[in-house]
């Protein structure tokens, strides 16, 4: 049986490029090999589309170390013709074809990559992609429309306000007298379309508010103010259901932060001492129940396909969906991925799995 040809996607512009090489690692470090030829293409954090090393070693996320996508001259063009084909273009402009791609992984975390715009432009393309469509990753990124969508499906969100930044420039008085009508601190406040904790912060004291407006501003012009609520931090995988069937959903994972304010980049990338990931949490089984529930309906609130991971708080009120991640961190120990394999799908599966969705859209 012939092999199917996979292109790996990664890096991009956005400031959670070097966690989408740490993706990519993973990927390449697990991929089946007797069933896929990859293709790996990486995106300067210029936008540049070069050819990438195939070495999951060279691309792996270590502590004080964060890979890049560096540009040396050589180029990755997709045809635009419907015929799948890759090529690359030397630096003395001799072309050489890679071949047909059977299908697009994208591994890109953030703006300008899980927004739409890439998916947008493998539709052009015309290739079968892994993941969510233009629809779902442009909501599903911008924190605002997601919790909208999730509010007209009856699905709770932690309570918020959105800040466009001309509105603050002009008044920030009435804003600020907004975000404290959420019930008072801590409040967290982050920019609308970023991810890995980029640009946010835990504010305990009002006269912090500012600095921390700032801070988001620096990566977005619209934030997500939300009101802390006490309570522990859950998340739950969904894949697509096969053949019109409905989402599946794993286990529950919990994060228990120590010695931190709250679960930031560094927490996430840099300084795993401080975070323990708990699976399965421990969790009744109704509430598991419960949870699977509305991590389903929020994957469909958004026409989910492929892939998400929601993340939710537990609190002495309920669930409280925090948002939901259309393109998770995909390494072996990442939690979308261990979830999975907690529920009896290994990782190098999954890859196929993925795979296999995309291929049957």
């Amino acid at each position: 049986m012939a092999k199917k040809k996979v292109v790996l996607l990664f890096g991009g512009k956005s400031s959670e490029h070097s966690i989408s090489c740490a993706t990519a690692a993973g990927v390449l470090g697990a991929i089946d090999r007797n069933k896929y030829d990859v293709i790996p293409v990486g995106i300067t954090q210029q936008g540049v589309f070069v050819p990438a090393v195939d070495d999951a070693q060279h691309w792996a996320l270590r502590k004080g170390h964060l890979a890049t996508v560096q540009d040396e001259g050589a180029r990755i063009e997709f045809a635009l013709d419907g015929s799948r084909n890759v090529t690359r273009v030397n630096l003395d402009g001799t072309r050489a074809s890679l071949g047909a791609a059977d299908v697009v992984f994208p591994v890109l975390h953030g703006p300008f990559g899980e927004d739409g715009t890439m998916q947008g432009y493998l539709e052009l393309v015309g290739v079968p992609y892994v993941g969510n469509g233009v629809l779902a990753s442009a909501a599903g990124m911008d924190k605002e429309f997601t919790k909208a969508l999730f509010e007209a499906a009856n699905i709770p969100v932690t309570p918020h306000v959105v800040i466009r930044e001309s509105n603050w420039l002009r008044d920030p008085e009435s804003a600020l007298e907004a975000v404290k009508g959420l019930g008072g601190l801590p409040v967290f406040v982050k920019p609308a379309r970023a991810g890995s904790s980029v640009g946010v912060s835990k504010v305990k004291d009002w006269n912090e508010f500012a600095k921390a407006v700032k801070l988001a501003f620096q990566h977005d012009n619209k934030l997500v103010v939300e009101h802390g609520l006490v309570g522990r931090e859950v998340e739950c995988a969904v894949l697509e259901g096969r053949d019109g069937a409905k989402p599946r959903v794993s286990v529950a994972g919990e994060i228990v932060v120590t010695g931190r304010e709250f679960y930031d980049f560094d927490a996430k990338y840099q300084d795993e001492d401080s975070v323990d990931l708990i699976i399965p949490a421990k969790l009744s089984d109704a509430e598991l129940a419960q949870m699977q529930e509305i991590a389903r309906r929020a994957f469909q609130a958004i026409g989910g396909q492929g892939l998400s991971r929601v993340d939710f708080f537990l609190t002495k009120d309920g669930f409280f969906v925090n948002e939901i991640n259309t393109m998770p961190g995909f390494t072996p120990l990442s939690m979308f991925p261990s979830l999975w394999q907690a529920s009896g799908i290994e990782y190098p599966k999954l890859i196929d799995e993925l795979i296999d969705l995309a291929l049957a859209k």
